[in-house]
């Protein structure tokens, strides 16, 4: 059930990014380099893609709007796997494992359309 417009999706992402960005300093796990380096990479990555996306809030409109979620589902799963597969789940791993769930779910609940500035919806 697709019931989330990509505008809306526009704006999480950028701010999504910028939290999980923020994390390290937040919850205070800059002295694990993994776990710091995964969520500065991954919101890096996911503000790249988003302004690269061809929706509403990209800046550069080259990915298609199915990639990007794509995107978001497959790295949302590597990142809620990441403390587990690069070992620093000892240490911490709430934040990425949230943030990653919520890329998945974003993934899934997404609208594949945008929406034309006429009011009319624009095919994937």
């Amino acid at each position: 059930m697709r019931i989330l417009p990509t505008s809306l999706h526009g704006v999480i992402d950028y701010l999504w990014g910028m939290a999980l960005l923020s994390t390290p300093w937040l919850f205070g796990f800059t002295d694990v380099p993994a776990a710091k380096w995964t969520a500065v990479i991954f919101g890096l990555g996911a503000i790249l893609y988003s302004a690269l996306t061809a929706y509403e809030l990209g800046l550069i409109k080259i990915l298609p709007m199915s990639l990007h979620l794509i995107l978001d589902g497959l790295g949302g799963i590597v990142l809620a796997a990441s403390p587990f597969l690069f070992g620093f789940s000892d240490r911490v791993y709430w934040p990425h494992v949230l943030f990653g769930l919520f890329s998945v779910a974003a993934s899934l609940v997404t609208r594949m359309e945008t929406m034309l500035p006429t009011g009319r919806r624009e095919p994937a």
